[in-house]
């Protein structure tokens, strides 16, 4: 019977990872809303299947209540943060919490009213709702506490596993739900007298959801790598898009971000994206380039033909850098005559490479009013080796573009110095 359970708890397990991950994969088409409202739900059964459903496995006396969705929950908690960010994941903690006390304010105002008993009805318990809120209310608070040190922890073990995410998804579970277990006992113990077998077995058991979690969240990286199911398919069209022109909102948004003259994206999309694909690249343990154009004696170009011919030339410039951008690259634009070109998923020598394509190519097709060819210098800097954040990457890049620039211009820099020299242009 021990080993029947066992079987079933690990199922309960699967199906409860597999289905939530799919939900947060699909967000996109789905909305958030879908994943956060299962989170949701589940709560309320998780709880009480962890006040009154307990099964016998070879290591103890267990609720998968605890063990499988609590445990579950947190792990959806941090791998949402992976996918998102803090602001998103602080929305389940706060609203559970907040919720939960609605739950208990609500319980304690209907045990005022006279209840009328129906034919052959039960009685409502209102004593095990009231229990019920309560353990709600701890459950969340030390979910709280949970989700914070989880987050933290994931992020600290970064500095020492950078590249086994895996691994620190798994180290940072195992410590969370250990703390989250001595604390939820301790109301389990208080409010139903729960013996300590409970606590033994719970830990266990959440012990081995967190392995099994670890080894479906690597499964789940593996499976999102392959193209044909990482790209996002259009929108899932249902009557509630038609009653909200969602179409119409989506249209707006792809909108937004996008500079006016030249068609890319802007410095706010960079400040905005940015951060979140340098993450999810060195979580991966993969490298990602930051590339800094510049055009050179651009001011040249505005006084000698004014400021139209010069936006002319920018557009042209933009044009080239947009054709030959491979999938998954990012480009946008920095300010005036700069241009940053993000490269998730590349090294430092191919970045130097696809830099000094892009240089050839301005200087053989875009022109200025007079003929002249325009000339670029481009500074490149590399994640992990050159910095872990976007400013630290940009200050490296813009330093190297520096470089190129006294050195001659027209020229690619990278962490060994300089590329290429052609000779064009002298001064700053």
């Amino acid at each position: 019977m021990q080993v029947f359970n066992l079987a079933l708890f690990l199922c309960e397990a699967v199906i409860y990872f597999t289905v939530m991950t799919v939900f947060l994969h699909f967000r996109r088409q789905l909305g958030l809303g879908v994943f956060l409202a299962a989170l949701g739900v589940m709560h309320f059964m998780e709880t009480y299947l962890a006040a009154v459903f307990y099964i016998e496995l070879p290591f103890g006396t267990v609720s998968p209540g605890s063990s499988v969705f609590f445990a579950g929950k947190l792990m959806m908690i941090l791998l949402l943060y992976l996918k998102e960010d803090a602001a998103i994941v602080r929305q389940p903690i706060y609203g559970l919490f907040l919720g939960n006390l609605v739950t208990v304010g609500v319980a304690q105002l209907l045990q005022l009213h006279n209840v009328v008993a129906l034919p052959a009805g039960r009685a409502a318990d209102m004593g095990f709702l009231n229990e019920m809120g309560w353990l709600m209310v701890w459950g969340t608070a030390l979910l709280y506490l949970d989700a914070i040190g989880i987050i933290l922890l994931y992020e600290r073990l970064g500095r020492l596993l950078r590249r086994h995410v895996v691994l620190r998804f798994a180290l940072s579970g195992a410590a969370l739900l250990t703390f989250d277990q001595i604390g939820f006992y301790a109301a389990l113990a208080v409010l139903f007298d729960a013996p300590f077998s409970v606590f033994l077995g719970g830990w266990l058991a959440k012990l081995l959801a967190v392995a099994v979690y670890a080894l479906l969240f690597a499964a789940y990286l593996k499976i999102e790598q392959i193209p044909r199911l990482a790209r996002s398919p259009g929108e899932i069209t249902d009557i509630f898009n038609r009653l909200t022109f969602r179409e119409r909102y989506q249209a707006l948004l792809a909108r937004s971000g996008v500079d006016g003259l030249t068609g890319v994206l802007d410095r706010s999309r960079l400040e905005a994206d940015a951060p979140k694909l340098i993450r999810d690249c060195l979580d991966r343990g993969r490298e990602l380039s930051v590339v800094m154009i510049d055009a050179d004696h651009f001011k040249e170009v505005n006084d000698l033909f004014g400021h139209l011919k010069g936006d002319e030339v920018l557009k042209e410039m933009a044009a080239r850098l947009q054709a030959d951008l491979r999938a998954g690259d990012h480009l946008f634009r920095f300010g005036g005559e700069e241009f940053v070109l993000l490269l998730p998923d590349t090294g430092h020598e191919r970045a130097l490479t696809l830099a000094e394509r892009l240089r050839a190519e301005i200087c053989r097709s875009v022109m200025r009013p007079d003929g002249q060819r325009v000339t670029v210098s481009i500074g490149v800097a590399s994640a992990p080796e050159d910095g872990h954040a976007l400013d630290a990457l940009l200050g490296c890049a813009d330093e190297r573009l520096y470089g190129a620039k006294k050195n001659g211009r027209d020229g690619v820099h990278g962490r060994f110095g300089r590329l290429v020299s052609s000779g064009a242009g002298t001064g700053s």
